[in-house]
């Protein structure tokens, strides 16, 4: 196969996949609301994690809850990341992580009052409106899949996919936790995340390979300049 038309069916593929993780959310939160009704899996999952509550975790959560939404959320994550990434010279990075960013929280909220599904009647802290999806979590996998993006693509970082659904996945039972959110939320937001930030990928992907990367391979200058003067060498240029 050509490189070329191998690029063509690389692409095409990040599209078709994103896609498909977005209309699987969508389709999930349909769902739960032609149900009217909390799913089974919904209902023993919040009855299990309401009878292990307990102080410790419930700080944890919290934390997690400030980390995950609000002004940190919104601004200073994204923010921060391209500050980074421009730090690092890498522009098209720090578009692409702001643009998936912008568009994941648009997302959500779109289908939030879309859905318009009722939270859990045990909820610890104040909430906006429409449950699912799981804004925090989304913006947890739209992070942590703009990471693997941009720098886990090797065999060699497989610690960086690790990182990220653990990520994910604490921000997910921090959710159900606090009661914010039903299960089926916290997925419908991880896909979200993921398919958003996959499709905004999808048509900055040729760029961001030809950005520069660190590499503790780099090849050093050579030259005469950084070749030691022997004081033959030395004899020689008086």
């Amino acid at each position: 196969m050509q490189p070329t038309t191998t690029r063509r069916v690389a692409s095409r593929w990040r599209w078709i996949s994103g896609v498909l993780a977005l209309a699987l959310a969508a389709a999930l939160g349909l769902l739960v609301v032609l149900r009217e009704s909390p799913l089974g899996l919904d209902v023993e999952w919040m009855d299990d994690i309401l009878s292990r509550r307990n102080p410790e975790l419930e700080v944890l959560a919290l934390l997690m809850d400030r980390i995950g939404g609000g002004i940190v959320a919104i601004f200073v994550v994204p923010l921060g990341m391209v500050a980074l990434l421009l730090l690092a010279r890498r522009p098209w990075g720090a578009l692409f992580s702001i643009i998936a960013a912008a568009l994941s929280g648009a997302t959500v909220q779109l289908l939030k009052n879309l859905f318009a599904r009722a939270r859990p009647e045990d909820i610890l802290v104040v909430a906006d409106f429409g449950s699912f999806p799981s804004g925090h979590v989304a913006n947890a996998a739209t992070v942590a899949t703009t990471l693997v993006l941009l720098f886990g693509l090797t065999r060699s970082r497989a610690w960086l996919w690790m990182l990220g659904v653990a990520w994910i996945v604490a921000m997910a039972l921090s959710r159900t936790y606090l009661g914010a959110h039903w299960v089926t939320d916290t997925i419908g937001g991880a896909l979200v995340g993921i398919a958003v930030t996959v499709i905004v990928w999808a048509p900055f992907a040729s760029r961001l390979e030809r950005e520069p990367r660190p590499s503790k391979h780099a090849r050093q200058p050579t030259g005469a300049a950084l070749t030691p003067l022997t004081p033959a060498d030395g004899a020689r240029t008086l």
